[in-house]
C-alpha cells in the first residue's frame, strides 16, 4: 500500500505569525488542528517537516539533531522572507526543546512548550515510541509480521548514534534555558507516558521571564495537541498570545 506523505503547510491571515514544530517522529499533523484554529482567529501559521519526519522511520537513523535546528532556522526564515517580522513559537516534543532553542538565539515574541522533555532519562520511552510507530507504518505498508520483526529490530540496532545525539542536544537546551527573557507558556499533560514530567516544572522555574505561565491538562496524554483536551489548550494558547505584546 503507498502512504502519502505529510507536507509542511503555511496557512496565511494576519501580520502576527506563529511557527508551528512537531514532535520527535511526528509530523506537521500533530500541530495541523492547532494551526487552522489560530488562522481563523487571524494569525498565520507555518508548520516545517524536519529532516527524517514525516516518511518511513529508517529515514530518522541517518538525522541529527542539528539538521532538525537547521530546518526550524529556515522554517523562521522561510516566515521572514513571506514579510513576517512579529513570530511566536510553539512546539510539541521535541519542537517544544527546539523551540526554547529558538527563544534564546533568535527574537520572537513568544515562546510556548508542550511536553517538550527536559531529561534525558527516558531514552527507554523514546525508543518505545520509535519502534512503535515503525511497527505501524510497516503494517500500513501491508508488510508481514516476520518481515516487521526483522527490520524493526535491525532498525533499532542502526538508530542507537541517533538516539545518543538526541540525548546530547535535549541536555544542551536543558543547561541554556535560564537565559531565556521571552514570554512563555510551558504545557505538561499529566497523562504523558513519553517523558519525564517534571520537566515542565524545570522549564518554568529556570526560564527568566518576567511574564510565564505553566498549566497542567489532567486528561491528556503526549501527543496533547490531538488528545482530549486540545479545544481548551487551542483557547489557552490564543489567550497566551493575545496577551502578548506584538508592537
Amino acid at each position: 500500500m503507498k502512504i502519502k506523505q505529510p507536507q509542511p503547510f503555511t496557512f496565511e491571515e494576519g501580520e502576527r505569525a506563529v511557527l508551528l514544530l512537531h514532535g520527535f517522529t511526528g509530523h506537521s499533523a500533530d500541530v495541523r488542528m492547532l494551526g487552522r484554529f489560530l488562522q481563523k482567529h487571524g494569525y498565520t501559521t507555518h508548520a516545517p517537516i524536519y529532516r527524517g519526519h514525516g516518511k518511513e522511520l529508517e529515514a530518522l537513523i541517518d538525522a541529527r539533531p542539528e539538521e532538525w535546528w537547521a530546518d526550524v532556522k529556515e522554517a523562521l526564515n522561510h516566515l521572514r522572507e513571506l514579510g513576517y517580522n512579529k513570530i511566536a513559537v510553539a512546539g510539541l516534543s521535541l519542537g517544544g526543546v527546539l523551540g526554547l532553542k529558538l527563544a534564546y538565539s533568535e527574537p520572537i515574541k513568544g515562546l510556548v512548550t508542550m511536553c517538550a522533555p527536559m531529561f534525558f532519562d527516558n531514552e527507554k520511552q523514546l525508543t518505545q515510541g520509535f519502534e512503535f510507530k515503525a511497527r505501524q507504518y510497516k503494517q500500513l505498508e501491508g508488510k508481514d509480521q516476520k518481515t516487521i520483526d526483522k527490520e524493526v529490530e535491525e532498525m533499532l540496532g542502526d538508530s542507537e548514534k541517533m538516539f545518543k545525539e538526541l540525548g546530547k542536544f535535549i541536555t544542551s537546551v536543558h543547561d541554556d534555558v535560564d537565559q531565556i527573557y521571552t514570554p512563555t507558556f510551558v504545557v505538561q499533560a499529566e497523562q504523558d507516558e513519553m517523558i519525564n514530567t517534571e520537566s515542565a516544572n524545570y522549564i518554568y522555574e529556570q526560564v527568566e521571564a518576567d511574564t510565564k505561565d505553566i498549566k497542567w491538562y489532567k486528561n491528556s496524554g503526549h501527543v496533547i495537541t490531538m488528545d482530549k483536551e486540545k479545544e481548551q489548550l487551542h483557547e489557552d494558547i490564543l489567550e497566551f498570545l493575545e496577551s502578548l505584546d506584538w508592537s
